[in-house]
């Protein structure tokens, strides 16, 4: 679902191209890293739900941010194949974890994404930003 929301989101922003709020990727890293730190276990349809918006909201990013000259919906296509192969590989790896400190070394991971979305916050609300 992720990729192909990512798609979807990216020819939203290639055809529309309006701005939104520097602070939603932010509450996306947040939220996604919060998450993987907590080792939450989400219901499917939540999962699915996340996946939808959060490959929306990025993929819409990336379509807005290619509508200048550059590489465009071909561009955009790498960036789907690339989301989808990363998505792919890190599942492979996270999913058959069970040893006590390969999870606990998963959730560092998580907590490092989430410290990541307090810096992009504190960039996206500084002074003259």
């Amino acid at each position: 679902m992720l990729p192909i929301a990512w798609l979807l989101g990216g020819l939203l922003g290639l055809s529309i191209g309006v701005a939104v709020s520097p602070l939603l990727p932010v509450a996306s890293f947040l939220v996604l890293g919060g998450l993987v730190a907590a080792d939450a276990r989400l219901p499917l349809a939540a999962t699915g739900t996340l996946a939808l918006v959060l490959g929306l909201l990025h993929g819409y990013l990336n379509g807005m941010a290619m509508t200048r000259p550059g590489p465009g919906a071909l561009g955009l296509v790498g960036i789907v194949v690339c989301v989808f192969t990363l998505t792919a590989l890190a599942a492979s790896l996270v999913v058959p974890l069970r040893a006590v400190w390969a999870r606990v070394a998963v959730r560092v991971a998580g907590s490092w994404i989430a410290a990541v979305g307090l810096l992009l916050c504190g960039w996206a609300l500084r002074p003259g930003a």
